[in-house]
């Protein structure tokens, strides 16, 4: 597919983007070397899954500590602790739905709000697309949301460039699923945590961390929500300035999750983890 049919593979093209795209895969294959991951990938793999989780819930206004998360195994009514325990069901649910994203990503999609909604779930609104008129509760992005319409139209054509693949990097695919997804809000619920969920997906499923050791959502919490959300406005722009920016927030963001990865490896090799 040219990159004049494949509006991914035109953004990979704009100023700026090649590099982002080639120090994430640098970062990824040195934690993908390191020789700790001959003998303990497990291990690093599940470390970034809870970690992930972590990061992607504090972005939705449930800062805990990472060992708070680790620790707690009662995530109820509390508005804080239902979605922490929704941030650590999608992680471990990610992993299952990588066969199905290729053919059906909205299936996925359905898939991801289900879980992450979890046994709170009423009636006929929960895993489908909002319709006219139904409110959406959505923590720290304030952008007008669009339309039911536009949401069905834009969720189609988002799908139409998942399945049809193509030659466009891990980074840039990842980045515009997880920007269309906070900029869709496409669920009355949890939009942010299935965003990064399915930023995760694409991630695993190009082949760019197929073990999963390189949490993104972590590096989007470490940034920060100013940064995050200013990257975001980029993505809203539709500007090939703001949608370099974006793209290369969630580089930046890659890089990071590498990093605290990389940290675990160093501690299992002291035997201090």
């Amino acid at each position: 597919m040219s990159s004049a049919s494949d509006p991914l593979v035109a953004l990979a093209g704009l100023p700026g983007v090649a590099d982002s795209v080639d120090s994430v895969r640098k970062a990824v294959d040195r934690v993908y070397g390191h020789r700790v991951m001959r003998r303990r990938s497990g291990e690093i793999t599940s470390e970034a899954a809870l970690r992930g989780a972590r990061g992607s819930a504090a972005l939705s206004g449930a800062d805990w500590a990472l060992e708070e998360v680790r620790r707690r195994t009662d995530f109820g009514a509390e508005p804080e602790a239902l979605t922490v325990g929704a941030a650590l069901r999608l992680t471990a649910e990610a992993g299952q739905l990588l066969s199905i994203w290729r053919q059906s990503p909205l299936r996925v999609l359905a898939r991801l709000h289900l879980v992450a909604v979890g046994s709170t779930a009423e009636g006929d609104v929960v895993g489908r697309p909002r319709l006219a008129g139904e409110p959406v509760v959505e923590p720290l992005v304030e952008a007008p949301l669009p339309s039911a319409d536009e949401v069905a139209g834009r969720l189609d054509g988002l799908s139409r460039l998942v399945i049809a693949g193509g030659s466009a990097p891990a980074l840039v695919t990842a980045a515009v699923v997880h920007g269309e997804l906070l900029a869709l809000r496409p669920f009355g619920s949890y939009n942010g945590l299935v965003a990064r969920a399915a930023e995760r997906i694409v991630l695993i499923n190009s082949g760019l961390d197929p073990k999963a050791i390189c949490p993104a959502e972590v590096g989007h919490a470490e940034q920060g929500a100013d940064a995050y959300l200013a990257a975001f406005d980029g993505y809203l722009s539709g500007t090939a300035e703001g949608m370099a920016a974006w793209i290369a927030h969630c580089g930046r963001a890659i890089e990071l999750g590498v990093r605290e990865s990389t940290a675990v490896c160093e501690a299992l090799q002291r035997g201090a983890a």
